[in-house]
C-alpha cells in the first residue's frame, strides 16, 4: 500500500509547478524553510494550513489532524482516502498549502 500512496503523492506533487518533492525516506514538500506536506510510513498524506483553514477542512473532509511517527503534526490535516481519486483537487489543496507557508516569515 505504501508504494501505491507514494505514487499518488508524487502524482499530486507533479501537478504543482512551483515546487518539487523532497526526501527519500520521508517524502515531503518544503518551501520558505517550512515543510507543508508529508507522506508518513503508513502511507497517509498530510497538508499544512493555517489554523482556521485546518478547522474548516477537518470538518469539510470529515478528517482529523495528521499524525506522523506517533506524533500529532500541528498545522496538518489528514487527507482522507475518500479524496485520493481526485488528484487535480488535491493538487489545488497542495498549492493552497504552499501559498500558506510562503506567507510565513522565512526561516
Amino acid at each position: 500500500m505504501y508504494q501505491e500512496r507514494l505514487k499518488l503523492y508524487d502524482n499530486i506533487v507533479s501537478k504543482c509547478e512551483r515546487f518539487t518533492r523532497k526526501g527519500k525516506t520521508m517524502p515531503h514538500t518544503a518551501a520558505n524553510g517550512y515543510m507543508f506536506s508529508l507522506l508518513n510510513k503508513a502511507g497517509e498524506i498530510g497538508f499544512r494550513f493555517d489554523k482556521a483553514t485546518q478547522e474548516k477542512y477537518i470538518k469539510q473532509f470529515s478528517s482529523t489532524h495528521y499524525t506522523s511517527y506517533n506524533a500529532i503534526m500541528k498545522g496538518y490535516v489528514l487527507i482522507p482516502e475518500t479524496m485520493h481519486s481526485d488528484v487535480d483537487l488535491l493538487a489545488d489543496y497542495l498549492n493552497e498549502s504552499y501559498d500558506y507557508v510562503m506567507r510565513l516569515p522565512s526561516k
